[in-house]
């Protein structure tokens, strides 16, 4: 896919293998922004490039799935990698037809409110839509109130299946975009 802008100049372009610094960046400030509000579950305290296997995970990321940066003004805001199911470590069931599955969702929090991950998640189902797929799926942190499952049902998608990875709170949520 070549790059594509949605509202507000957000230009999203695919990711690269160069890209890692800058999402494990955006990684580790979205879990120090959490822990600032007080929300220590859904990411816990250690800074997401320090956790074993976060590095290894998000260079998987940028080079085994399929990775996108946002962009405002040349400078990256955002990321959204997808692949084609779940993966394999957690315990959530595979769809029992073709789908796209958005592996990680992460934005700047200096550039909330902007609609970057608004962009983000318009640019999956477009991407969803143009492979010929009709299912999108996302899981996500239940917890919290259930804050994140309400951002993803503001965008369409229904929540399907709970599900428990040790003591983290899970919700698959889905949408139709044929």
């Amino acid at each position: 896919m070549n790059d594509t802008t949605h509202g507000n100049g957000i230009r999203i372009r695919p990711g690269t293998p160069a890209d890692a610094p800058t999402v494990l960046d955006m990684l580790d400030a979205a879990v120090a922004w959490m822990n600032a509000r007080g929300n220590t579950e859904q990411w816990g305290t250690t800074p997401y490039s320090q956790k074993p296997g976060g590095v290894a995970r998000v260079e998987r990321y940028l080079t085994v799935n399929t990775p996108y940066i946002a962009e405002l003004d040349e400078t990256p805001v955002g990321a959204l990698v997808m692949d084609s199911g779940p993966s394999p470590q957690t315990p959530i069931t595979p769809a029992d037809e073709p789908e796209r599955y958005i592996r990680l969702l992460v934005s700047r929090r200096d550039y909330a409110g902007l609609g970057i991950g608004t962009a983000l998640l318009a640019h999956a189902a477009e991407e969803t839509r143009q492979a010929g797929v009709e299912l999108l799926r996302v899981d996500c942190w239940a917890g919290g109130e259930g804050r994140l499952v309400a951002f993803y049902r503001r965008h369409g998608f229904t929540p399907t299946e709970r599900f428990l990875s040790q003591t983290w709170p899970g919700q698959v949520l889905a949408r139709r975009v044929g």
